[in-house]
């Protein structure tokens, strides 16, 4: 028999059943019958009580588990909502990401209009022409050598001047590298949401997992606790059922005695009806009567 877990029941103790045997009911005297009556309504009484209890408890159980079943389904709900926001966050990203990768080709293909990716960068252009003149002011060179590192200097001074005139020349350049870089950054707020609804729609779908569980946990509890029930009241039946038979038998033994106090009766009222009839041959052959015998005359009605 399961047993349930949470809810301390009353245990059905058999030894306080009361047993009726066709012996017992057949032969048993008006007096036992009566007894054994009481005791099996009062035990049935005692049954029907543990088995209302049980099913209070089995019923309470029932409706915990319901309400872990809807905590489950909201759990469920809210989850399902979630991911149709994370679809959509993912549907944004992507289209936005597309859109970016676009506008970063473009950039490139302007540099290479631009030619801005040929050779080393301003800065990199303006740190060598430092390096060349710091090296000019401080190392003692020849003739040969100053004329060299000098063609060097205005060399890289020309570099940096058709480099810097082509960025200043390229202001639609940075406005595509703007836009470009703002809608990656877009794309990166809805993965950021993706992540975050995602791990939230997660929760609820564990939170979801747990209240199922419980509510399978309760449900094993109510049927163990209806097992209970149907215990009790099977038990409660049978001393029922026992109860009517033994008032069946003590109404039999009452149709019994009565019939048989009236048979006494009637067989008193005829003996009593025969002395009187003698009594009164006796009154017409002349005899005389004392005072009972003319009482029983007249209780008979021949006086």
């Amino acid at each position: 028999m399961a047993v349930a877990k949470e809810h301390d029941v009353e245990e059905l103790d058999e030894s306080d059943n009361v047993e009726l045997t066709d012996d017992k009911l057949e032969n048993g005297s008006k007096g036992q019958l009566i007894k054994l009556a009481g005791q099996l309504r009062d035990r049935r009484n005692e049954l029907n009580q543990m088995a209302s209890e049980r099913a209070s408890k089995r019923d309470d159980l029932n409706a915990k588990t319901r309400e872990k079943v809807d905590e489950a389904q909201e759990h469920r709900e809210k989850r399902d909502e979630l991911n149709e926001q994370v679809q959509e966050h993912k549907n944004k990203r992507n289209e936005l990401n597309a859109k970016a990768n676009e506008l970063f080709d473009e950039v490139d293909e302007m540099k290479e209009d631009l030619e801005l990716d040929d050779g080393k960068d301003l800065e990199e252009l303006k740190e060598e022409i430092e390096q060349l003149e710091f090296r000019q002011q401080t190392e003692v060179l020849s003739t040969e050598d100053e004329r060299e590192l000098i063609e060097k200097i205005e060399d890289k001074r020309e570099q940096y001047r058709k480099k810097k005139d082509k960025v200043e020349d390229s202001g639609e350049l940075e406005g595509l590298v703007e836009e470009a870089e703002e809608v990656r950054s877009e794309a990166s707020q809805h993965h950021q949401k993706v992540t975050e609804l995602a791990d939230e729609a997660q929760e609820h779908h564990n939170e979801m997992i747990q209240a199922y569980r419980e509510a399978d946990d309760i449900r094993d509890e109510a049927d163990a606790m209806h097992e209970l029930f149907v215990e009790a009241q099977e038990a409660a039946d049978r001393h029922h059922e026992d109860f009517v038979r033994v008032q069946k038998r003590l109404r039999e033994l009452d149709k019994k005695e009565e019939e048989s106090r009236k048979d006494q009766r009637e067989a008193k009222r005829e003996e009593a009806k025969a002395e009187a009839e003698e009594i009164y041959q006796k009154f017409k052959e002349g005899e005389t009567l004392d005072t009972e015998d003319l009482m029983k005359l007249q209780k008979t009605g021949l006086l």
